[in-house]
């Protein structure tokens, strides 16, 4: 019912910039929250970036002064643009979205990744 399409991974040296975006669809009445998350190999699952529909940022701590989650002017649209890249950035970045349907009902959807690859 919610559909969660990512783009804008790839390989960059360390040092270096990308900007990962998010666009959600589907049967979507509001978008509450979305925030990108990353899993690197033989590691679990962890938080990168939330933004909520108030504006308000969460940050890990490993990506705080380096790392900007933003909106685009619609809310169903998140940026994630990631500064000073390090190897240990690496990994599969996923979007979530939250919010309600259009019929009444939450959901919470997932995009089907994109790679980030850094090298030293």
């Amino acid at each position: 019912q919610v559909q969660l399409e990512e783009s804008g991974g790839g390989s960059v040296q360390a040092g270096g910039s990308l900007e990962l975006s998010c666009t959600a669809s589907g049967d979507i009445l509001n978008v509450i929250g979305m925030g990108w998350y990353r899993q690197a190999p033989g590691k679990q699952r962890e938080l990168v970036a939330t933004l909520n529909r108030g504006g308000g940022r969460e940050y890990a701590d490993s990506v705080k002064g380096r790392f900007a989650i933003s909106r685009g002017h619609a809310e169903n649209v998140a940026y994630l643009q990631m500064n000073s890249l390090k190897p240990e950035d690496t990994a599969v970045y996923y979007c979530k979205a939250q919010g309600y349907l259009t019929n009444r009902r939450t959901y919470e959807s997932w995009g089907q990744g994109t790679q980030v690859t850094v090298s030293s």
